[in-house]
């Protein structure tokens, strides 16, 4: 799949540069399927248009398609993708608290300015981690990248004051005031690859039987 830019000038077609069309794991298995429900691929042909990179996003923690979570209208701030997937816990500032909360079993998402290599410990318990700062390079966002843990960095509209053991989020043109999270209060965490309404039951069947299709293609070839 190629992306294409082109113009049309005193009736002739110019082509002005393609590169390669970016695509989630979820895309690419579709298409492969299609492809050789439509004949234009074999099997093994098809296999190849999967990459390991997009297996790896099938495997992160999501939100079922049912949830209430996955929701426009109700996100409150967005950043950078660092990490995909979603996580569900109680807010934390702190790596020590990520720590008591996980040797009691309590799932929780750390939320920092910035991460540094003192708070790892919490990162590894944390479900999740959400920074106002950084970006697809900084220290959170390679290190959750490196666990599989859902990451995002960069999220401008959030402050963290670890004094008052909260957080808050404005908006990032008015700073008017959008939610305020106290330390231990739930908190629904989304790493999402692209805007997307709630699915229905049928297509959430579709796609699984999409997965198992090439999962017999990959089985069938024995390597």
């Amino acid at each position: 799949m190629m992306d294409i830019e082109f113009t049309v000038e005193c009736g002739r077609f110019f082509i002005l540069q393609c590169r390669a069309g970016k695509r989630t794991g979820e895309a690419a298995i579709k298409i492969a399927r299609d492809v050789v429900a439509e004949g234009l691929r074999t099997e093994p042909e098809a296999l190849l248009l999967i990459e390991p990179r997009h297996v790896d996003q099938l495997l992160h923690p999501r939100f079922d398609a049912n949830s209430p979570y996955d929701v426009a209208e109700d996100v409150v701030a967005s950043g950078l993708p660092a990490s995909p997937g979603a996580a569900v816990g109680a807010i934390v500032f702190s790596a020590a608290t990520a720590k008591v909360f996980r040797l009691q079993k309590q799932p929780c998402v750390l939320l920092r300015t910035e991460t540094s290599a003192e708070d790892v410990g919490g990162m590894h318990a944390a479900e999740g981690i959400l920074t106002s700062r950084g970006g697809m390079t900084s220290h959170a966002a390679v290190v959750a990248r490196g666990w599989g843990k859902p990451c995002i960095v960069g999220c401008d509209a959030l402050r963290v004051d670890d004094s008052a053991r909260a957080c808050t989020f404005v908006h990032p043109r008015t700073g008017d005031t959008i939610a305020t999270f106290r330390e231990g209060e739930r908190f629904y965490f989304l790493y999402c690859f692209r805007p997307r309404p709630i699915r229905p039951r049928s297509r959430v069947e579709r796609r699984f039987l999409r997965r198992c299709c090439v999962s017999e293609w990959h089985d069938g070839r024995g390597d």
